[in-house]
């Protein structure tokens, strides 16, 4: 009975927490719900030697969670979702660090409202890259961008054809 458990609920948690890195001693992942999927996050993670810090999306605990988790935005390596009701992204997204990963094995029966801001904000260290992937992209590559050069006088007609 206990490996038809692995086999299902297990893997469910164990791929998404390999697959992304979440493995490492010393991270701090975040999961959200209280189920079966839940239990086992916290077996691995307690196997892998990481911190783990369980997430409710009611709305009846919002304010002990914030008063409890409210210093932790941007301090969780990678959150991984397995509520299948609707709830909000950006809360969760708030919570990772930069670079961090969200994962979803709970499929709610609507789509999510994801806000691509917050998001960028969460996975960029600024929006146009940093200096040293800037002179790798030109370095390496060799890839130029077309161009049109046009008279100063044409400008207010180029720009109304946007």
């Amino acid at each position: 009975m206990e490996v038809a458990s692995l086999l299902c609920v297990g893997i469910t948690i164990y791929s998404p927490l390999k697959y992304f890195g979440l493995d490492k001693p010393g991270m701090h992942i975040g999961v959200v719900g209280l189920g079966g999927l839940v239990h086992m996050a916290l077996k691995f993670s307690k196997a892998f030697g990481t911190r783990v810090t369980v997430i409710s999306t009611s709305l009846s605990k919002k304010d002990a969670a914030i008063e409890r988790l409210g210093g932790a935005e941007g301090s969780l390596d990678g959150i991984i979702g397995t509520v299948c009701m609707i709830h909000p992204l950006l809360p969760l997204i708030n919570l990772l660090k930069t670079h961090g990963k969200l994962a979803m094995t709970g499929a709610p029966e609507k789509p999510l409202d994801l806000p691509v801001f917050p998001q960028l904000l969460a996975s960029a260290r600024s929006f146009i890259g940093e200096m040293k992937e800037t002179q790798e992209m030109m370095a390496k590559h060799n890839i130029t961008p077309d161009i049109e050069v046009i008279p100063m006088d044409y400008v207010n007609t180029t720009l109304d054809t946007f």
